[in-house]
């Protein structure tokens, strides 16, 4: 028995089952199963979620001292199930190592990560409560946010506002300055570890891949690419030994690219491929996507996103700063005129589906690939209709890629002397042509 029903419930629910739907009591023997789980779930004793289960033949709904109460997904690390501490009445994420992946070495990443994260006490990091053992189970208990991650957010509702996306963002900012400060680095922020509520609060979540400074190589996964492809650093992919806290700056640049484009940076093309325009390509401008953001919005995407580790924003608290601006704005900002625009102009990609894929660990610490993120990866968890170029959106200054087409540029967007010779190399031989026409014709008149 599930030990989630007593003798005295079940009693109460098969009396009220006996009276079915149109007043008329039924016999014990046409109460079926479906009919007495819904009567338990009515009455507040059984979770649909456990109502489902027990009907399929699962008997154990607790890991020491917690219940579980419900499903969340697929990590990572392991399943993720909701549940509830029996004393505290505490609703949390449960996080459980299946055991077919326990080998010595996952379970030693698996106790890492709960140590890791045990070290950190912030409101945008998911905070760690506990973490144990149940027979063969391993499982680690965190809090539990109640609404889903960036990534589906965008899936599902489209492009962030700028002023969702910069509020959002420069939450997850705090979290990691927070962390950075402490010695850690991230190493996998992305939108599927940014958990969002539906009163807009975020939080940075999944420390799996996180390290201290200070641990070297002593890290086991120090000098191995970790991640996933799609907001990979250049430096992770180049030099993995000299990773520091401005890999997370990267990775939550390409974040909040994905959260106001609806796309990553560099859609399509294998892992490899992706790893390698992260270090050799430029990105298409956020604006062809979304034509609603500010030119100096799109210079902070840019500087999170510089490939020199040494030129990009060099602390989370600067972005939290150049960000508060945009999460507060009330008026338009005007562009700078003396901005450049290092994003690649040219047609949109079409394919919806081009950022599925991710690099991660396997159980033996190496490199492994998956080819849709999204069946695999758990948490707690619209384009604007304005199509036309504005003058604000200027061609690509230099970081030209191969293949990349620039921006055609409008009349409005030319300088005066630009003009005038424009109107010199086009006037010019439309003259000669125009003369030589007419000399013909005097000859003809006169010469005869």
């Amino acid at each position: 028995m599930s030990g989630l029903v007593t003798q005295a419930q079940l009693d109460t629910a098969l009396l009220t089952a006996a009276v079915g739907t149109s007043g008329e009591s039924l016999a014990a023997t046409e109460i079926d199963d479906e009919l007495l789980a819904a009567r338990l779930v009515e009455m507040g004793v059984l979770t649909p979620y456990q109502a489902q289960e027990i009907k399929s033949g699962r008997d154990k709904f607790t890991l020491k001292d917690y219940t579980i109460t419900g499903w969340i997904g697929q990590g990572g690390m392991g399943r993720v199930y909701l549940g509830v501490h029996q004393v505290l009445g505490r609703q949390c994420a449960i996080k459980v190592l299946p055991f077919e992946r326990a080998t010595p070495e996952a379970i030693s990443n698996f106790m890492r990560e709960a140590r890791t994260q045990a070290q950190l006490d912030h409101p945008n990091l998911v905070r760690v409560y506990d973490a144990g053992r149940d027979g063969s189970t391993h499982f680690l208990v965190v809090e539990y946010v109640p609404g889903t991650d960036l990534r589906k957010v965008v899936r599902s509702q489209g492009p962030l506002t700028q002023q969702q996306a910069a509020s959002v963002i420069l939450q997850a900012a705090r979290g990691l300055d927070y962390a950075h400060k402490r010695g850690l680095i991230h190493r996998d922020v992305k939108p599927g570890n940014i958990l969002v509520t539906a009163e807009g609060n975020a939080k940075v979540s999944d420390l799996g891949l996180a390290g201290f400074v200070h641990e070297g190589l002593s890290d086991p996964r120090a000098g191995k690419i970790v991640g996933t492809a799609d907001y990979l650093s250049p430096e992770q992919i180049s030099a993995p030994f000299d990773v520091t806290h401005t890999t997370d700056i990267y990775s939550l640049g390409c974040t909040l690219y994905y959260s106001v484009c609806g796309k990553v940076p560099f859609p399509g093309g294998t892992t490899k491929e992706k790893a390698y325009r992260h270090g050799h390509d430029t990105p298409w401008h956020p604006r062809r996507f979304n034509p609603d953001l500010h030119e100096e919005f799109v210079e902070v995407i840019a500087d999170m996103m510089e490939k020199n580790p040494k030129s990009r924003i060099q602390s989370a608290a600067e972005v939290v700063s150049r960000l508060e601006l945009f999460a507060d704005i009330q008026t338009p900002i005007q562009s700078r005129e003396d901005m450049r625009s290092p994003w690649l102009s040219g047609p949109i990609p079409s394919s919806p589906e081009d950022e599925r894929v991710d690099l991660g660990l396997d159980d033996g610490g190496e490199l492994s690939a998956s080819a849709d993120a999204s069946a695999s990866q758990a948490s707690q968890g619209t384009i604007s209709a304005a199509a036309q170029e504005t003058a604000a959106l200027r061609p690509a200054k230099p970081r030209p890629l191969p293949g990349g087409q620039p921006l055609e540029a409008s009349p409005e967007q030319l300088s005066p002397m630009a003009i005038v010779a424009l109107t010199l190399v086009i006037s010019i031989p439309v003259a000669m042509v125009a003369g030589a026409l007419i000399a013909t014709l005097a000859l003809r008149m006169f010469g005869g």
